[in-house]
């Protein structure tokens, strides 16, 4: 019982955690872009409000991906 806490992840877990990776690291832009927008001193720059449209259009991209899978893939992650 105590041997299965510390073992690590098994390879399919990794296998899952890999398979979500594009769509984590995508939410993960967002959040940047959403933080920078939110915080910018003197205002967002139209920059910062395109590179904000462009974190949410991978963040959708990423999850139709991720979701047109097949079922046992995302249902491991």
């Amino acid at each position: 019982m105590i041997d299965d806490l510390f073992s690590g992840p098994t390879e399919d877990e990794l296998a899952a955690i890999e398979a979500e990776m594009p769509l984590i690291e995508a939410e993960m832009l967002l959040v940047d872009a959403e933080i920078r927008v939110l915080t910018v001193e003197g205002g967002p720059s139209p920059l910062d409000w395109r590179r904000l449209r462009r974190a949410e259009q991978r963040v959708l991209r990423e999850m139709a991906a991720f979701l047109a899978r097949p079922a046992a893939t995302v249902r491991a992650a």
